[in-house]
């Protein structure tokens, strides 16, 4: 069995958890997900924890018992305290405006490029190089955050472009004559 998957799923305060059948949803007070189990996994509930476990010694199934426990343990935390990405631009000129649910970006090219939300996935703009998205999927929030990012991610010789906060820009030396 993965390790992952042998420890036990407790929810945080304020998620629910309900099973019917293979779909799984979880409720809380930022939102609900839900999420289909694969065959080869069982979710059963013990003294207020949940277990996740293969049904049978498979490598696949095994694999899958981690995976499922790690997808849920994501949903629990983007339920209760939801999830968010922040990326900076870097470079003169370069801007950012939150619109509804449209994200204003002005980086460089001969047109301003106009970056649709999807459904569930908010944006903020505290300053005009600074944008934050958050929701409550994790992997909906990541998705934007690198589509956001491959409009003109940062190059290597002046930093300039969008990059994560967090993220580490390995600069390289001009050419020399």
């Amino acid at each position: 069995m993965s390790r992952i998957a042998k420890q036990p799923l407790s929810l945080p305060k304020g998620a629910e958890l309900s099973v019917s059948g293979d779909a799984v949803s979880l409720k809380g007070p930022k939102g609900t997900l839900s999420m289909e189990l694969n065959g080869n996994v069982t979710l059963n509930q013990e003294e207020g924890t949940w277990h996740v476990s293969a049904n049978n010694g498979s490598r696949f199934a095994k694999a899958m018992s981690g995976t499922t426990r790690a997808l849920l343990g994501n949903m629990a935390h983007g339920v209760t305290e939801g999830w968010e990405r922040k990326l900076t631009l870097v470079g003169v000129g370069y801007r950012a405006q939150a619109q509804g649910d449209s994200l204003n970006l002005t980086l460089g090219f001969s047109h301003p490029v106009v970056h649709k939300m999807p459904a569930g996935v908010k944006v903020e703009t505290p300053s005009q190089t600074e944008v934050i998205v958050s929701g409550v999927d994790k992997q909906a929030v990541g998705q934007v955050a690198a589509e956001i990012r491959a409009y003109r991610p940062p190059e290597p010789y002046k930093g300039k472009g969008v990059r994560y906060s967090d993220e580490r820009v390995v600069r390289k030396e001009a050419k020399k004559k």
